[in-house]
């Protein structure tokens, strides 16, 4: 009995040892993110673009039932009426009863436009709803792409920053046991021992800041491509791999090339929309015609017999003509509303294209001033390590002294630090400036549907 015990036990402990070594505990692979594979996460499953997306359907629909007051409207009725009292006709000094207790009656009507000018402009102006509706999806695109792209930027900052201060921790224990053995030979005295002890407890803290902004930059990035806060994922490369692409990159950005702005566009359409409401107030000045026919049975009886009941054929065709004469001047004013609104958005238009161009320069401006401040970084950096390298070797010799240790790696650390934000700063404009200028690193485009995962 104990031996089949042992056995059923060692049988169970081979399975959950096959189970977790298979992923038993849910652990999930690794996914490996460059920009171009975090954008098209973001506009699959983004719930911003997936909002913008049925707002287009939205539009398209009402577009549609717009157009479909071209079409001929039938309907079928039918009623029941019950005389309570009839009607009574005076004739040649006697009195006739007219009618049945019982009316019944059912048919079918139609009513269709022959000409109606205010619903022809009515679909217009729909149309230009549903393109205004695509404009609007594209900025909601844009934002989308800003925001991803500055957040994928940021995290590389964060990884990169993080590298830097691991291995300057690394030195900075490196140094400690150089100085402690030296210490315990006698060599250097307890100060430089404390010193470079403290160098270690010192960096300790920024180390572990660096690795929470880290994992708390990657949850931000999760959120905004809307991906499962669990999943785990990797950043592939880091900030130098983009400075050789950066002088190449400026050369295609032309700050006057405001037109495929999404705000000016959409201003431009509402443009277009508010002509077209114009041209709506203009046609209720004009006559409508309008058709209609009617085709119903009639029967009045004095008892509930159907099957006796006589049904009597009418039917009736006909064109209706309405023409505007007077309405208090209502239509004016809604003219003159209109104008003063096209007035409005030409001034918004005009002031929004003065700030646009402002933002655009200023943020060449900062890219300029970045690429410079790179390449003087990059500098910093190669002294830095020369500075370092030797403040090593003069310590090891003992030429010098624990302070200029400590100093030359503060230096290398901070011009590493100084190396990758200016990488950072260059990157974080160049997306801000694509937006102003209407580019977008788009990978899926915007249509009727919904967007397809």
């Amino acid at each position: 009995m104990k031996k089949m015990k042992s056995s059923i036990g060692n049988k169970m402990l081979c399975v959950i040892t096959v189970w977790l070594l298979s992923g038993g505990l849910n652990a999930q692979e690794v996914l490996k993110l460059n920009l171009e594979k975090a954008l098209e996460i973001a506009q699959n499953e983004s719930p911003t673009i997936k909002v913008a997306n049925k707002e287009i359907q939205k539009k398209e629909y009402a577009r549609k039932e717009t157009l479909a007051g071209l079409f001929p409207n039938i309907s079928a009725n039918g009623g029941y009426t019950y005389t309570i009292k009839k009607q009574v006709f005076a004739m040649m000094g006697q009195t006739i009863k007219v009618g049945q207790s019982n009316n019944w009656n059912a048919g079918v009507g139609l009513a269709m436009p022959i000409f109606a000018p205010t619903l022809y402009k009515s679909i217009d102006l729909k149309a230009k709803d549903v393109e205004l509706a695509l404009e609007s999806a594209r900025s909601s695109n844009q934002d989308l792409v800003n925001q991803v792209t500055k957040a994928y930027y940021q995290l590389l900052l964060t990884q990169d920053s993080y590298d830097v201060l691991r291995k300057s921790y690394a030195h900075a224990e490196e140094n400690y046991e150089v100085v402690n053995n030296k210490f315990k030979q006698g060599v250097v005295s307890e100060y430089d021992k404390i010193r470079a002890e403290v160098q270690v407890r010192n960096l300790k803290p920024s180390v572990i800041s660096a690795e929470n902004a880290v994992n708390l930059t990657k949850l931000q990035l999760k959120v905004l491509i809307g991906m499962d806060a669990n999943q785990n994922i990797e950043v592939v490369g880091n900030l130098a791999d983009y400075e050789k692409s950066m002088y190449s990159d400026v050369l295609n950005l032309d700050t006057a090339m405001l037109d495929n702005n999404s705000q000016l566009k959409q201003l431009r359409l509402q443009g277009e929309m508010l002509d077209k409401q114009m041209e709506i107030n203009k046609s209720a000045y004009l006559p409508t015609v309008n058709l209609s026919s009617q085709f119903t049975y009639v029967s009045m009886n004095e008892n509930f017999k159907f099957n006796e009941y006589k049904w009597n054929p009418y039917s009736t065709v006909g064109i209706t003509v309405s023409v505007p004469i007077y309405q208090g001047g209502a239509r004016s004013y809604r003219t003159k509303q209109t104008q003063l609104q096209i007035e409005q958005l030409n001034l918004n238009a005009l002031n929004l294209r003065r700030n646009l161009d402002v933002m655009a320069k200023n943020y060449m401006n900062n890219i300029q001033k970045s690429i410079e401040q790179v390449g003087s970084n990059k500098e910093g950096v190669k002294q830095a390590e020369k500075g370092y390298s030797i403040a090593q070797k003069r310590y090891e010799v003992g030429k010098g002294t624990i302070l200029e240790l400590n100093d030359s790696e503060l230096a290398l650390t901070q011009s590493k630090l100084a190396y990758n934000q200016s990488i950072f700063d260059y990157l974080s404009a160049k997306a801000d400036l694509e937006k102003v200028l209407g580019k977008t690193q788009s990978t899926t485009s915007f249509n009727n549907n919904d967007t397809k995962k």
